[in-house]
């Protein structure tokens, strides 16, 4: 309570005290009202063997009624974009990787945010134009740390350097086995983001910017301007079952 205190008196000073800032529910832990998903290979909207759910109050991701992965990679969207904000969202891996799932999809997930419309994805597009916290789960006995900086037709500066992979990993590396809930957050603040897990800072970086050598993502360069500014938020269906239940967002 004292760290969430503080977060909000930080807050309110920079923003001048002008206004209030809030914790905001997304959902409601009762259906994907506001929600809406797009899955590789199908129409807008077409929730593909139920694979979006709600059960019990837990958001859920799940492949029971697929015979095989068939790279069938979806998202669910907020139907809103934002721009400045801090993200909190509540998950945890459970369950079995589905059959036919990419040799990465073990315990594989995604927070995207930044994202382009759920209405501007290509029939076959497997992952919008977008920043990415991406989500691992350890095995039981080997590290592999959670929320590393993915990007997909854009790219950020980490240290000052745009990074030669897609993907950087996180400053701070914590690895969390088994199907215990954990607790992201991811905080935009104009060209400055940065990662936290469970309270605690793991990576920092800024300058988001579209990439002109990717196919999709140098068409929202516009007159010059290739500043990811604002978007979607998503949650991936990557192949490996996930549960969400409170996400939350405070805009600044």
């Amino acid at each position: 309570m004292l760290r969430q205190s503080l977060l909000v008196l930080s807050v309110s000073l920079f923003l001048g005290a002008k206004r209030p800032v809030e914790w905001k529910t997304l959902f409601n832990g009762k259906n994907l009202e506001g929600w809406q998903m797009k899955i590789s290979g199908y129409p807008l909207g077409e929730n593909f063997g139920n694979t979006f759910r709600v059960e019990d109050g837990i958001l859920e991701v799940r492949y029971n009624a697929y015979d095989s992965f068939r790279n069938r990679f979806g998202a669910l969207y907020y139907d809103k974009k934002f721009s400045n904000y801090r993200l909190r969202v509540e998950y945890r891996f459970t369950g079995e990787t589905t059959a036919g799932a990419p040799s990465w999809g073990f315990r594989d997930g995604g927070v995207q945010y930044h994202c382009q419309s759920a209405a501007s994805m290509l029939l076959n597009q497997s992952f919008p134009v977008c920043l990415e916290y991406n989500l691992h789960g350890g095995n039981g006995k080997d590290e592999r740390p959670t929320g590393e900086i993915c990007t997909s037709g854009t790219y950020v500066q980490v240290n000052d350097k745009r990074p030669a992979s897609n993907c950087t990993a996180p400053t701070v590396k914590r690895t969390f086995h088994g199907d215990q809930w954990i607790t992201l957050e991811i905080d935009v603040q104009g060209d400055k983001i940065r990662h936290f897990v469970n309270g605690e800072e793991i990576l920092h970086f800024e300058n988001p910017r579209y990439d002109p050598a990717h196919a999709i993502g140098k068409t929202f360069i516009v007159n010059g301007d290739d500043k990811v500014k604002e978007g979607y938020i998503s949650l991936q269906s990557n192949s490996h079952p996930i549960d969400f239940r409170k996400i939350e967002i405070m805009e600044y």
